[in-house]
């Protein structure tokens, strides 16, 4: 019976440590919100859309009162094309039409490599990502 006890310890303190460990993994990016994947929509007809990111979790500087801002995730909605980057060098994204004419496309880079899809169905969003 304190054989149980003792392991069932050692697997109760190896979890919080495990745990306190992944919840506290995360990036200081400071005031260089922009410096990861670069991202594009295209939506050449003027088509309206949404698009929905996620990243592994940053810490940023957002201001004099915000030094330590945490996020993991990116969302815009626009009509048209649209540009912008990541904070950091993974990450996926899911790109929805939501209405007007045309399809639309989304795109992501690293290294070089770049990875896009495109949609004209409001039910089938574009999916896109380095992980």
């Amino acid at each position: 019976m304190t054989a149980r006890i003792a392991v069932a310890a050692t697997v109760v303190a190896g979890l919080s440590l495990g745990l306190t460990g992944a919840a506290s993994a995360q990036t200081d990016v400071g005031t260089a919100h922009a410096a990861g994947l670069p991202w594009s929509v295209a939506a050449p007809g003027g088509a309206s859309w949404s698009l929905v990111c996620r990243f592994s979790p940053v810490t940023m500087d957002m201001g004099q009162y915000d030094r330590e801002h945490w996020a993991n995730g990116l969302t815009r909605s626009g009509r048209g094309g649209m540009r912008g980057r990541l904070p950091v060098d993974n990450g996926w994204c899911i790109l929805t039409k939501t209405g007007g004419p045309g399809s639309v496309a989304i795109a992501l880079v690293r290294n070089g490599e770049a990875r896009a899809q495109a949609t004209n169905d409001p039910a089938r969003p574009a999916r896109v990502g380095f992980v």
